[in-house]
């Protein structure tokens, strides 16, 4: 898998995780819609930014890794 997400890319999906999985534990109940939504994005956003890969990114061809 080629990276295809830049560090800025990276700590932005970070922060964005963060956010979404505070609001689902504090704001919504967890056992909600709303709740299960903001995790799954929490999670899906946490695990991209870990590996430095996006699929859509690749499906739409973007690159904002700078690198390759």
């Amino acid at each position: 898998m080629v990276k295809n997400e830049s560090n800025v890319d990276r700590i932005v999906r970070l922060v964005i995780a963060v956010v979404c999985a505070v609001l689902a534990l504090t704001v919504t109940s967890p056992g909600t819609v709303w709740g299960v939504i903001l995790l799954i994005v929490a999670v899906v956003m946490l695990v991209t930014a870990a590996i430095g890969w996006c699929p859509l990114y690749r499906l739409f061809g973007v690159n904002t890794c700078k690198n390759q």
